[in-house]
C-alpha cells in the first residue's frame, strides 16, 4: 500500500505533472514505467531540488498519454497532426495501435461508425467460446476433453503442424475426386456418343464394350475410396462439433454431406446400370456435386487479409449493387427494345433476312453485351437507328459501369485501413 501512494513529478516542456507510481507501472516495458525505477535518476534529466523528471516534450500530447495510463483507453486532441502524434508516441514507446477506434477515424478522416470497427472481430469468431463453455462443465468424460483439440485439428488447418497434414490430406482427397469425375463423365459421354442411335441410347451387352466396364469399375474403386476418407472426415467432424445446428448451416457441410451419396447410389443400382446404361449418365450427373467441393479450399488456404475486406466490403454496399443491378436490367430492357424495334423497322425490305435482330431475347443479349462494355461483335446493327441506339447503349453503358467505381473504391480503402488498424492492434495485444 506503501508503494502505491508513492508519487512521482514529471515536468513536461514546463508543465508540471503528478501522479502515483503504480500508475506508471500500468503498463511494463514503457518509458513511464522505467522512471519508477531506483536507477531512473542516473538515466533522465533528474532535479533532486524539486525532485521532478524533465523532458523537453510535447505537453499537450502527454497529457493524453498519461490519461492513457490512468484508464487504459488512449485518445487524443482533434488538431493534432499524425506525424507529430506518431513521433511522441515512439518517443514514450507507445503502440499507435492502442489508439482509440474514434479518435482514428478523426485522425485518418475516415467517415464509418464505430460498430464497423467490431465487424472483423466478428467474422473471425469461432466456436472456441463454445468449446470453453463446454470444457468448463463438471462433465470430464473423454468427449469433453478430447473435443477441442479433435475439432481444431480437423476444423482449423492452421492451429498444428498436424491439422497443417490433414487438411494437405483433405485437400489431395478432394483434387483426385475431381479428377475422376472428369475423367468419368469423359468415358461416359465417349460411350454414349459410340451407341447413340436415331432412336435413341442402344442397349448393350457387357462383352461388346468390357474396356468401358473395366475402365468405369476402375474409377468407381477409387471414387469409393475417397468418399469413405470424405465420409470419416464429415463423421468426425459431425461428431466432435460444439454446435450440431450452425454446423448444418454452413453451406460447405452440406455439401460434403451431399457429396457421399452418388457413389453409394451407384453401387446400390449396380445392376440396373448395366441393364440401362442411360441410368449411369443421370447418376454422373449428380457428381457435379464434386465441383462444389473445391469451394472447400478456400477454408484450408489462408485467406489474405485483402481478400477478407473485399468480401466485406461487397457486403456493405449490397444496396448499391442491387440498384445498379436494377439501373442495368431497365437499361437492358429499353435499349434492347428500341434497337430491335429500330432494326426491324429502320431496315429495307431487302434485309430482313440478314438482320440478326429477328428475336427480341437476341436484342437483349445484344444491349447487355453493349451496356458491359464487352462488345463481342458477333451481332451488328445495319440500319442508321440501330447505329445511333447503339452509340447511346454503349455511352450510358459506360456512365453506369464507371461511376459507382471510385464510391466502392473509398469504401475499400477504408475498409481496408481499418481491418490494417484491427491487425496492428491485434499483434501488439500478443506481445
Amino acid at each position: 500500500m506503501e508503494g502505491s501512494k508513492e508519487k512521482i513529478i514529471l515536468n513536461i516542456g514546463g508543465v508540471r505533472y503528478e501522479t502515483y507510481n503504480s500508475t506508471l507501472q500500468t503498463f511494463p516495458g514503457t518509458k513511464l514505467c522505467s522512471l519508477t525505477e531506483a536507477h531512473a535518476p542516473s538515466i533522465y534529466d533528474y532535479d533532486p531540488t524539486s525532485k521532478e523528471f524533465f523532458f523537453d516534450r510535447n505537453s499537450e500530447i502527454f497529457s493524453y498519454v498519461l490519461n492513457y495510463y490512468r484508464t487504459k483507453h488512449f485518445h487524443c486532441p482533434t488538431d493534432t497532426c499524425r506525424s507529430v502524434l506518431e513521433e511522441e508516441l515512439a518517443f514514450w514507446e507507445i503502440n499507435e495501435a492502442q489508439l482509440a477506434s474514434c479518435c482514428w477515424m478523426k485522425l485518418n478522416n475516415k467517415e464509418v461508425q464505430p460498430e464497423e470497427f467490431d465487424i472483423w472481430d466478428k467474422n473471425e469468431q469461432t466456436d472456441d467460446q463454445c468449446l470453453i463453455v463446454q470444457t468448463e462443465r463438471r462433465d470430464f468424460s473423454w468427449r469433453t476433453k478430447w473435443q477441442p483439440k479433435i475439432w481444431s485439428l480437423f476444423e482449423k488447418p492452421f492451429s498444428s503442424f498436424s491439422a497443417k497434414c490433414l487438411a494437405f490430406v483433405s485437400l489431395l482427397f478432394i483434387v483426385g475426386i475431381v479428377i475422376i469425375f472428369c475423367e468419368e463423365t469423359k468415358a461416359q459421354f465417349e460411350f454414349f456418343t459410340a451407341n447413340f442411335t436415331s432412336v435413341g441410347y442402344s442397349e448393350v451387352s457387357h462383352k461388346g464394350h468390357e474396356p468401358y466396364y473395366h475402365q468405369a469399375a476402375y474409377l468407381l474403386h477409387l471414387e469409393l475410396f475417397c468418399v469413405l476418407w470424405f465420409t470419416f472426415e464429415f463423421s468426425v467432424r459431425c461428431c466432435f462439433c460444439p454446435d450440431k445446428k450452425l454446423f448444418f448451416k454452413n453451406p460447405l457441410n452440406v455439401v460434403d454431406f451431399l457429396s457421399l451419396f452418388p457413389v453409394y447410389i451407384e453401387l446400390f443400382v449396380a445392376g440396373q446400370i448395366e441393364r440401362k446404361p442411360s441410368l449411369g449418365l443421370w447418376l454422373g450427373f449428380v457428381r457435379i456435386v464434386y465441383l462444389l467441393k473445391l469451394l472447400k479450399i478456400s477454408k484450408l488456404i489462408e485467406t489474405p487479409l485483402i481478400l477478407r475486406v473485399l468480401c466485406y466490403t461487397l457486403k456493405s454496399v449490397l444496396r448499391e449493387i442491387c440498384i445498379l443491378l436494377m439501373i442495368l436490367a431497365f437499361e437492358t430492357l429499353f435499349f434492347g427494345s428500341l434497337f430491335f424495334y429500330g432494326e426491324l423497322l429502320g431496315s429495307h425490305p431487302s434485309y430482313i433476312g440478314e438482320t440478326h435482330f429477328t428475336d427480341i431475347l437476341v436484342c437483349f443479349w445484344w444491349a447487355l453485351i453493349t451496356l458491359t462494355t464487352v462488345g463481342y461483335g458477333d451481332i451488328i446493327p445495319l440500319t442508321t437507328a440501330g447505329q445511333v441506339t447503339a452509340a447511346l447503349a454503349a455511352v450510358f453503358g459506360l456512365l453506369t459501369v464507371i461511376i459507382p467505381i471510385p464510391i466502392f473504391l473509398v469504401k475499400f480503402k477504408t475498409y481496408y485501413d481499418i481491418a490494417v488498424f484491427k491487425q496492428r492492434l491485434k499483434r501488439s495485444e500478443k506481445h
